[in-house]
């Protein structure tokens, strides 16, 4: 016997919010009854687990020990630009010269994220 990974859980302040922004991230809707001012939200991703937003009193106060990687369909660099745009912060930069690497971005509420190589970026720099 196994389990199977239901949701992702994110703990956020203002979770219709944070689930929209999220929404715009991955490309996928929200539940279709979610509402402003749900304490809880989800968005509905095509293939894998639900990402679940939980609206909790604290803030958040030290880095996440879980946290989701990305990989784009357009570049890298195209990806990171166009996320900051939407509200993210670039919290830590390892990207290389060579074209390897990855940036660690924050979503509006702090939550950590990385965003990596695409395959056509790993196809262009096989290291």
């Amino acid at each position: 016997m196994v389990s199977v990974v239901q949701n992702v859980a994110i703990d956020c302040s203002d979770a219709y919010a944070l689930a929209r922004f999220w929404s715009e991230v991955t490309g996928s809707p929200l539940h279709p009854q979610d509402r402003q001012g749900d304490r809880e939200t989800q968005v509905m991703l095509p293939e894998g687990p639900v990402l679940y937003f939980n609206q909790v009193p604290e803030s958040k106060t030290i880095k996440n020990r879980i946290h989701l990687c990305l990989r784009p369909t357009t570049s890298r660099e195209e990806e990171v630009e166009r996320l900051l745009a939407l509200g993210s912060t670039l919290i830590a930069d390892h990207r290389k010269p060579d074209g390897t690497g990855w940036a660690v971005l924050a979503d509006p509420e702090g939550n950590e994220f990385c965003v990596l190589r695409s395959e056509s970026d790993r196809a262009a720099t096989p290291s």
